[in-house]
């Protein structure tokens, strides 16, 4: 069982002029304190404790014990002491390093075991006894590491968005089909984006269009093909709503969601497509009214 994350008591550097907010930053560092020397323990919390974007989630003086809980919840900085038994601080990290991007810096009296420190991915290394003006120094550049990485997701989903607008884009451009369907005897050229609702029966298919409808002779899979530039919705086994027209959503008393159209026809999922289109309907954000 992985043990929780034991809150610590750590002493508040509070600013009486700003009426005691220690918290201004945006990004908070969550700290995990990992060291068998209490006395450490100690001089780290108090370091921590007159940094307010710093908050120490918990310590530890076992190591697998601490692995076990960062690995569970991991934290943005760990301060780590090379020398603990029974798993060392370079091999900790080495353990860690496939679960977490935690920023690692090591802890040690004897500054001979910074290059293994710097093997084991460290961001860097303090020496004992632990120096304020130094410590402030590693947190300056563990600060500029966490911003740039804020950056890069950032940049990373502001490109994925940029490809899905310009996929939209050129959905947009590309020509949309027409299919034609007859109604009281006239055939009718319909623009795929204006059918609301498609519904088979055998050989057939019905076209709803606001309150008119229209039939063809196909499939109900040649139909979908047909409608490949909109974002379609199955709903039950012959039935397919185009998701542009949705305009209200609501269930029935036995949990079926019922899909009113813009032309003000409803149709109701079956119980084989309830759950799939709860799902689609959850990722469009639509909230669902009690029918």
């Amino acid at each position: 069982m992985v043990p929780r994350l034991q809150p610590v008591e750590v002493p508040r550097v509070v600013d009486r002029s700003t009426g005691g907010a220690d918290r201004s930053r945006a990004h908070v560092m969550r700290v995990i304190i990992v060291d068998t020397e209490v006395a450490s323990r100690r001089t780290l919390r108090e370091l921590c404790a007159h940094e307010p974007d710093v908050d120490v989630v918990a310590e530890f003086s076992d190591s697998v014990v601490a692995l076990e809980a960062a690995r569970a919840s991991p934290p943005d900085v760990l301060f780590l002491n090379v020398h603990m038994t029974p798993l060392s601080g370079v091999a900790f990290a080495k353990a860690l390093e496939s679960f977490t991007p935690t920023h690692i810096v090591f802890i040690s009296a004897h500054d001979r075991f910074a290059r293994d420190a710097f093997d084991g991915n460290a961001t860097d290394f303090l020496v004992k006894p632990l120096d304020g003006v130094r410590f402030r120094y590693a947190l300056t550049r563990i600060r500029r590491r966490l911003d740039l990485e804020r950056l890069a997701k950032q940049q990373l989903g502001l490109s994925d968005v940029l490809q899905q607008v310009e996929q939209s884009t050129r959905t947009l451009c590309q020509p949309r089909r027409r299919i034609i369907a007859d109604s009281g005897g006239r055939m009718h050229v319909l623009d795929v984006g204006d059918i609301e609702l498609i519904e088979s029966e055998k050989n057939y298919v019905t076209l709803t269009v606001g309150r008119d409808r229209y039939t063809a002779r196909c499939t109900l899979l040649h139909a979908e093909a047909a409608m490949a530039s909109q974002r379609m919705l199955r709903i039950s086994r012959s039935r397919l709503v185009n998701l542009t027209h949705v305009r209200e959503i609501g269930r029935t008393p036995r949990g079926d969601v019922i899909v009113l159209l813009a032309g003000g026809v409803a149709v109701t999922t079956s119980e084989r497509y309830r759950h799939s289109v709860r799902q689609e309907l959850g990722r469009i954000q639509l909230n669902t009214r009690e029918g």
